[in-house]
C-alpha cells in the first residue's frame, strides 16, 4: 500500500514538470513569450516583421521547451498537438511573398540564418543547417526549392528545400479539395499533429468559420524525422521579408503535449483586409457635402486641366501607355527624382560612363538612393529598359543591389536603386595604394558576390546571366558587404533554354574566350568573369595591365604560368603580404584559374564555387574536377576539355578553407 501511494505521489510530482498545455485566445497582456528581433505584440496579435526595416525577421517562441523524448538518450519520440490562427497580408498584392513558419528547434537563434529570406531560419539550400530544426512552412512565395506554387504548405527538415509540399486548402465532407488563399489577409486556422510514435506529421488549414476537416491537408511520415528532434525543443513561429511589405500575424495559439490542443475561440479575433481606395474618407456624409460644394469648381477646372495635361504630356512625350502599367516595381515621378538629386546637380554625381550617369539622391523619408540615368544615345532601348525593370525588379537577395523603382520622362530613362555608401570594389583595390583593402574584407566580399551570382543562376524561377561581372560593378554597403549591381546587360531565360543572341557585350579582360565564336552567353561565361574578379582581388592587379611587362599584361595568363611552375603564390598582392594564410590564398588563386578554364564545360558551377569559398562539402559536384583541385593538380586546372560525371559528395576538409566571416 505504501509503495502504491509513493508511486502516485511521484507521478503527481513529476508529471506537471514536463507537461505543456496552453491556450492564447489573444496575446493581450502576454509578457512571457520569447520575442526575437522584430517580433512584437501589436494590438493583441504577434506581428512578426517590421515594415520600416528593409530587411526584417522575427521569431516568437513559447519560453519553456517542450519535452520530445522521455530522456536525453532515449530513442522514443513523444507527441504534441497545436493549433493557431494566422493572417498574411501584403501591401502590394503582386509583390513577392514570404510567408510564415511554425518552428520546432533546440535554439531560438539558428546560426547563419538569413535575416531577409527563408523565414529567418535557414542559410540556403546548398548549405543545410547542422542542428535539430523542423519547420512547417506556410509559404506565400515560389522559389526553386521544391515549391509547387506561391501558396503552399511544406515540411522542412534542417533545410529550406521542403521534403514534402502541398498547395494550401482543405478537403470538404465530400472529399473535394477547396483551395485556401493564405495571402489576402483572411484569418486562416492551422492544425498540426506531431505523432512521435508513428513519426508522422499531419497539417490541416482552413479559413475561420470552417469546422476542422477530417482529412489533413498534408501528411508526412518518415522514420528520418527522429534525426531532427532533440530531447527538448522550443516551439514557436518565424518569418522574414525584404523591401516589400507583408504583414505576418499570429492571432491565437494553443498547444498540448499531453493530448489534443484546446480549441481556440475565434469569434472576437480581428480581421485584416487590404486598404480600400475609399478608406481615406473618414465620414461619407461629410465627404459628400464637401464634394457637392466643390463640384462646380471641379467642372470648371477640369477643362483647363485636360488641356494643360495634354500639352504637358505632348511636350515631354511621357504619356503613360497601357503596357507600362503592367510593369513593376514602383514608378517614381520625374519631380520626385529631380528634387531628390538636387535637380541632378554635379555635387550629386556619383559616376558616368557609356551607360549614362549615376546620381545620389535623398527621398523625403531620408532614404538614400542611387539614380541611374540611361543616356539618350545609349544602345539600351526602351523595350530592353522596360524588360530590365519588370524582371530584375523582382530579384531579391541580400547580395544584389536592390532596385526600388523606375522613371521615364520622354526619352530619359531612369532606374532607382539602393544607395551603396562605400562605392565600388575596384576603388578599394586600386585607388588606395597606401591603405588597400585588407584580405579579410576581400575574401568576405568575394563570398558575398558568389552567393549573389549563384542566386541569379539557380535561385530564381528564371536563369539570369549578368554578362558584365567586374570589380566596378561590385558595390559595398555600409557594412562593407559585397553586392552585385548594374543589370543593364543582363539576359533572362528559362531553365534548360538555350539563349540566342548575336551581340557580344561585356568588358575586355572579363569576357570568356568562347564568346568570340559563340555569341550566346551562359552561366559558364559568368563564372569565367567571376574567376577574373577572384584573381583581380587576390593579386591586386587589373585583368589587363598595359603598363606591366609583356609576360604579365594578361593577368589570367600570368597567374597560369606561375601556377604551372609551382609559384602561384608569387602572384598574390604584395601590399597585403602577411595578412593571409598561404593555403587560403593558393585556394583562391586555383579557384580563379578553374573558373577561367578555356573549356566552359570544365569550369565549376557557382554552387561549387561557394562551397569551396566557405569550406563546406560539395554535394552532387563533378567529383574528378573538385577532388583534383583540392589536391592542387595543375593538370586539371590547365588541362583539356571533357564533361565530368556527377559523383558523390566530395569532402574538402583537406583544403585550406576560405571562410566568410
Amino acid at each position: 500500500m505504501r509503495l502504491l501511494v509513493l508511486l502516485l505521489l511521484l507521478l503527481l510530482f513529476f508529471s506537471p514538470i514536463f507537461a505543456v498545455d496552453f491556450l492564447y485566445n489573444s496575446f493581450s497582456g502576454v509578457a512571457n513569450l520569447t520575442l526575437i528581433n522584430d517580433a512584437r505584440i501589436d494590438n493583441s496579435v504577434i506581428r512578426m516583421t517590421n515594415n520600416s526595416n528593409q530587411f526584417s525577421f522575427g521569431r516568437a517562441f513559447y519560453p519553456t521547451k517542450i519535452r520530445m523524448k522521455p530522456s536525453s538518450n532515449s530513442t522514443n519520440i513523444l507527441s504534441f498537438s497545436t493549433s493557431f490562427v494566422f493572417s498574411i497580408l501584403p501591401e502590394i498584392s503582386t509583390s513577392p511573398g514570404f510567408g510564415l513558419a511554425f518552428v520546432l528547434s533546440n535554439t531560438t537563434s539558428p546560426p547563419g540564418a538569413f535575416a531577409s529570406q527563408y523565414f529567418g531560419l535557414f542559410t540556403n539550400a546548398t548549405i543545410p543547417t547542422v542542428y535539430p530544426l523542423l519547420a512547417v512552412e506556410f509559404d506565400t512565395g515560389q522559389n526553386l526549392f521544391n515549391d509547387p506554387d506561391d501558396n503552399h504548405i511544406g515540411i522542412d527538415l534542417n533545410n529550406i528545400e521542403s521534403k514534402k509540399t502541398k498547395s494550401a486548402g482543405y478537403y470538404n465532407s465530400t472529399g473535394g479539395f477547396v483551395p485556401v488563399r493564405m495571402r489576402n489577409g483572411q484569418n486562416v486556422r492551422a492544425w498540426i499533429e506531431f505523432n512521435g510514435t508513428n513519426l508522422e506529421i499531419n497539417v490541416t488549414v482552413a479559413p475561420i468559420g470552417v469546422s476542422r476537416p477530417i482529412r489533413p491537408t498534408l501528411t508526412y511520415r518518415d522514420p528520418a524525422i527522429a534525426n531532427y528532434v532533440s530531447a527538448e525543443m522550443y516551439v514557436g513561429f518565424s518569418a522574414s521579408k525584404t523591401n516589400w511589405l507583408e504583414a505576418q500575424r499570429v492571432l491565437a495559439w494553443s498547444l498540448s503535449d499531453t493530448g489534443i490542443a484546446r480549441d481556440i475561440n475565434t469569434t472576437n479575433l480581428p480581421v485584416f483586409e487590404p486598404e480600400s481606395s475609399s478608406s481615406s474618407l473618414s465620414a461619407g456624409a461629410i465627404a459628400g457635402i464637401v464634394i457637392a460644394c466643390f463640384v462646380f469648381v471641379v467642372i470648371c477646372a477640369s477643362g483647363y486641366f485636360l488641356w494643360w495635361r495634354h500639352k504637358k504630356l505632348k511636350e515631354e512625350e511621357d504619356e503613360i501607355e497601357e503596357w507600362e502599367l503592367e510593369y513593376w516595381p514602383h514608378r517614381f515621378s520625374y519631380e520626385e527624382l529631380n528634387l531628390a538629386t538636387g535637380e541632378f546637380c554635379k555635387d550629386h554625381l556619383l559616376g558616368s560612363g557609356g551607360f549614362g550617369r549615376v546620381y545620389k539622391g535623398n527621398l523625403p523619408n531620408n532614404t538614400e538612393i542611387a539614380v541611374k540615368c540611361v543616356s539618350r544615345d545609349s544602345k539600351q532601348g526602351l523595350r530592353e529598359f522596360m524588360a530590365e525593370i519588370s524582371s530584375m525588379g523582382r530579384l531579391q537577395h541580400k547580395n544584389l543591389v536592390q532596385m526600388r523603382g523606375w522613371c521615364r520622362k520622354g526619352n530619359e530613362l531612369m532606374l532607382v536603386y539602393d544607395y551603396m555608401p562605400n562605392g565600388s570594389l575596384n576603388k578599394w583595390i586600386f585607388d588606395q595604394p597606401k591603405q588597400p583593402l585588407d584580405w579579410e574584407h576581400r575574401r568576405r566580399i568575394l563570398t558575398d558576390v558568389a552567393e549573389g551570382l549563384n542566386y541569379l543562376h539557380n535561385g530564381w524561377d528564371q536563369v539570369v546571366i549578368h554578362r558584365d561581372i567586374k570589380s566596378s560593378n561590385i558595390l559595398l554597403d555600409s557594412d562593407m558587404r559585397g553586392r552585385l549591381g548594374d543589370f543593364g546587360l543582363a539576359k533572362l531565360y528559362q531553365h534548360g533554354e538555350i539563349l540566342n543572341t548575336t551581340r557580344v557585350v561585356g568588358t575586355l579582360g572579363y569576357l570568356a574566350p568562347e564568346l568570340a565564336t559563340v555569341a550566346a552567353p551562359t552561366s559558364a561565361s559568368d563564372v569565367y568573369s567571376f574567376g577574373a574578379v577572384l584573381l583581380e582581388v587576390a593579386c591586386g592587379r587589373k585583368p589587363i595591365e598595359t603598363s606591366a611587362p609583356e609576360e604579365e599584361v594578361v593577368l589570367i595568363d600570368w597567374v597560369r604560368e606561375l601556377y604551372a611552375e609551382g609559384k602561384a603564390i608569387e602572384a598574390a598582392d604584395p601590399r597585403i603580404k602577411g595578412e593571409y594564410n598561404v593555403g587560403e590564398m593558393e585556394i583562391v588563386l586555383k579557384l580563379g584559374l578553374a573558373c577561367c578554364h578555356p573549356d566552359p564545360l570544365r569550369r565549376p558551377t557557382m554552387k561549387e564555387v561557394i562551397a569551396l569559398l566557405v569550406g563546406e562539402e560539395v554535394a552532387a559536384a563533378p567529383s574528378e574536377l573538385l577532388s583534383e583541385l583540392a589536391r592542387g593538380d595543375s593538370d586539371v586546372v590547365l588541362g583539356g576539355g571533357g564533361d565530368e560525371d556527377l559523383g558523390e559528395a566530395v569532402p574538402l576538409q583537406t583544403v585550406a578553407r576560405v571562410r566568410s566571416k
